[in-house]
């Protein structure tokens, strides 16, 4: 039995939303609640393109990235990312940082939806 979670992120903040979406992503509002199992949560963010982001955080915020190669740091600005990826790579990034690091990790971000 998949429950669904529908979050509208319209006018509010990448982060508060972020971490609403991870603590139910991990089943923490649940009173089944175990870290070790991966709930039947599905998480749908809505209207994310909606999101209130300043344009200064567009144009400060830095999310870097490593290839692996000598020499091979990316950086790429929040606007940079919003123009190419769309505003859902930015929340699917913020809430991963607020999941643990583990194996369950990417299974929990299968039960993420992110509409624009």
């Amino acid at each position: 039995m998949r429950t669904t979670h529908t979050i509208d992120a319209q006018a509010k903040k990448i982060g508060r939303i972020a971490s609403e979406a991870a603590k139910v992503l991990m089943g923490k509002n649940s009173p089944s609640y175990a870290p070790n199992v991966v709930p039947e949560i599905e998480v749908h963010i809505i209207n994310a393109s909606k999101a209130d982001v300043s344009e200064k955080k567009k144009d400060e915020k830095i999310y870097r990235r490593y290839t692996g190669y000598p020499g091979g740091l990316i950086d790429t600005t929040l606007k940079r990312m919003i123009e190419k990826k769309g505003m859902g790579e930015a929340f699917r990034i913020a809430i991963k940082g607020m999941l643990p690091k583990n194996k369950i990790t990417p299974k929990i971000m299968k039960n993420l939806v992110i509409t624009e």
